[in-house]
């Protein structure tokens, strides 16, 4: 009797969670608009997914106020500005380039060019410990107690 209770409950628990209603688009223009959106929004709570690819319930609830203003006819601009004032430049994949973000977007530069110093530095400090070693090396060689005559 207790198997029968508790399946019941996932059942009714899995219907309740998956009641998430499939959005009708007026056009495939319109569909097209909404998926590129999603695509270029960041979600809240996955951080490295966007609003398309996430399961997360506040990117549902995003998902559908996006489809909401698209159904209310505004543009894209529009609803990116909505989005950005309420929760952030975060919310977007490619924020603007501004005194707050100027360091998102010059920091992979920054570390390529400090790769590259660094690397550099390493590799002019190996050759001039090689040249010394050679150096060091036909010296010895050319020492007249230390070279070896032959036959």
């Amino acid at each position: 009797m207790k198997r029968c209770w508790l399946t019941f409950c996932l059942v009714l628990l899995s219907g309740l969670s998956s009641a998430d209603d499939p959005l009708v688009f007026e056009s495939p223009a319109q569909e097209a608009r909404f998926k590129a959106l999603t695509e270029e929004l960041r979600c809240l709570v996955c951080q490295n997914q966007s609003l398309a690819d996430s399961d997360a319930p506040l990117a549902q609830d995003l998902r559908r106020e996006v489809f909401l203003m698209l159904q209310a006819g505004q543009d894209d601009a529009t609803i990116k500005t909505f989005l950005v004032e309420r929760y952030g430049d975060f919310v977007l994949y490619r924020p603007p380039v501004r005194g707050n973000t100027l360091l998102l977007w010059l920091a992979p530069l920054l570390l390529m060019t400090t790769g590259a110093l660094v690397l550099a530095i390493t590799v002019k400090k190996r050759q001039v410990m090689l040249a010394a070693d050679a150096l060091a090396s036909a010296q010895k060689g050319m020492d007249p107690d230390t070279r070896d005559l032959g036959p």
